[in-house]
């Protein structure tokens, strides 16, 4: 998983509320049994007017011209400005996935769906919950000032504005350590490998019939 440090990036907003995660990464897109590729089909519905199917050339659809993605100066965004309860709905881990594989490193919202939430931080993406008369402020900020930037910064726990202002926000002390260090379930898992490989290693000589059960 990619570390979360500091991140500029251009902002993107989604001035809907309730955005759910089949909006998200449409049900279709489910079909694969591969975690990567799916940052083409983010928003499929909203984004292209023909219907998005698994395996299509994308470059021969019909992007819808209105939708805020496609607009040209949101081109290369990477933080997501949503509306409240962002990420409702099922709780398929793929919405975060084509989020991430789309380019997005953080989200700014007033509230977000439990499950998402949860599900962000085990991808390497950054939740930011902050007051929803902020994230108002922020929506018309990015209206106002085409190429509006924000610079985010996990450790001190803040959101730099392009005057220099900052936003503080909160994140659990365990998932900011995670993020810090690029750590996903299996990456902290890894970090007891000499110990799991020790344990198998002496459960074995202790037990050598275990072996053959193992190998079949």
């Amino acid at each position: 998983m990619q570390k979360f440090t500091v991140h500029k990036g251009l902002v993107a907003p989604m001035d809907r509320d309730n955005v759910d995660t089949d909006a998200i990464i449409p049900k279709q897109f489910l079909k694969s049994i591969r975690k990567t590729g799916f940052g083409p089909n983010l928003f499929d519905e909203w984004r292209y007017l023909d219907k998005g199917e698994p395996g299509q050339d994308q470059t021969k659809r019909k992007p819808n011209p209105d939708f805020i993605l496609n607009l040209p100066r949101y081109t290369g965004a990477s933080v997501l400005l949503a509306r409240k309860n962002f990420g409702c709905g099922s709780s398929r881990e793929h919405a975060p996935w084509a989020i991430e594989q789309y380019g997005f490193r953080a989200l700014i919202a007033p509230s977000f769906a439990d499950i998402f939430f949860n599900n962000c931080f085990k991808n390497g993406l950054l939740p930011i919950v902050l007051p929803e008369a902020t994230v108002s402020r922020l929506f018309d900020e990015v209206a106002a000032f085409p190429g509006y930037s924000l610079t985010i910064d996990l450790e001190r726990q803040v959101i730099v504005e392009p005057q220099g202002g900052e936003i503080a926000f909160d994140v659990q002390p365990f998932r900011k350590y995670c993020l810090l260090n690029g750590l996903d379930d299996i990456g902290l898992t890894l970090r007891h490998k000499d110990k799991i490989t020790a344990y198998e290693a002496e459960r074995l000589a202790t037990k050598p019939w275990l072996a053959h059960t193992l190998n079949g």
